[in-house]
């Protein structure tokens, strides 16, 4: 007979990074829909803004339901770095079969487009900004799939870093 173990916070931070992964993937949908459907970029952004709220939700359910209503700041820090983590890598997935399979460029070359109808508008510094962006984009359409989900993991790792910092700070709750 094996007796049952609790979880441990990895094992927490796995399941709800799962999750968070999985809401990354979704709202990743549409971002290359928004371009033909405007109302589905806004809901791209307003599901993007929610992440952090998202993360502190998952956090205080897990310092709740797993920690008796306690955690500190060094365990909640880790909660939150770990479940961003799990998230980005799961994320990573899913932008790696994207770019490979499914974009064939169009993310983009409907930037660029986009940029140069804007260029063609503006003058001034604007227009050298514009400019500068356009060749910001010439450099990443030069990475392969491979490279553009390497950029994109460790900038969601970078921000699963940031992001953890506050949460942890809200969520952490000490003994009295």
């Amino acid at each position: 007979m094996t007796a049952e173990r609790p979880m441990t916070l990895q094992e927490y931070a796995m399941r709800f990074g799962t999750y968070m992964g999985l809401f990354w993937i979704f709202k990743f949908i549409f971002l290359p829909i928004g371009f033909s459907i405007p109302l589905l970029q806004l809901l791209f952004i307003l599901m993007t803004l929610f992440v952090p709220v998202l993360g502190y939700i998952y956090a205080r359910r897990y310092r709740n339901q797993h920690h008796e209503g306690y955690l500190s700041f060094t365990q909640a820090f880790s909660f939150c770095f770990l479940m961003y983590l799990f998230a980005s890598i799961l994320t990573a997935l899913a932008h790696y079969v994207y770019f490979r399979f499914i974009d064939q460029g169009y993310l983009l070359n409907t930037y660029l487009d986009q940029l140069e109808n804007i260029k063609n508008s503006v003058s001034g510094d604007m227009k050298i900004s514009v400019e500068q962006l356009i060749s910001s984009f010439d450099v990443i359409s030069s990475l392969t799939p491979l490279q553009l989900t390497f950029q994109l993991l460790s900038q969601n790792f970078f921000y699963g870093i940031l992001l953890s910092i506050p949460t942890g700070l809200l969520v952490m709750k000490k003994k009295n």
